[in-house]
């Protein structure tokens, strides 16, 4: 059975996907948010205490090393 998931409605070419994520205290949260599959795009929409946050600014992530990706967020193991 293939998946099929929403056209994005701002530029008409992407589908939103689902992302997942751990919370605070590391429980799994899925579809914490959703983002347009179009690069030009990146429409977004995601939950964050609570709050529905529409078109928050997307980051690459993929140029850190491992050793900055494993310490955290905030710098700390």
């Amino acid at each position: 059975m293939e998946m099929s998931f929403p056209l994005c409605r701002r530029c008409h070419e992407g589908e939103l996907v689902p992302l997942s994520d751990f919370g605070s205290q590391g429980a799994s949260i899925e579809y914490k948010a959703w983002i347009c599959t179009n690069p030009e795009c990146l429409y977004n929409i995601k939950i964050r205490n609570g709050d529905i946050i529409i078109n928050e600014n997307v980051t690459d992530a993929s140029h850190m090393n491992n050793h900055s990706h494993a310490m955290g967020r905030r710098g700390m193991p």
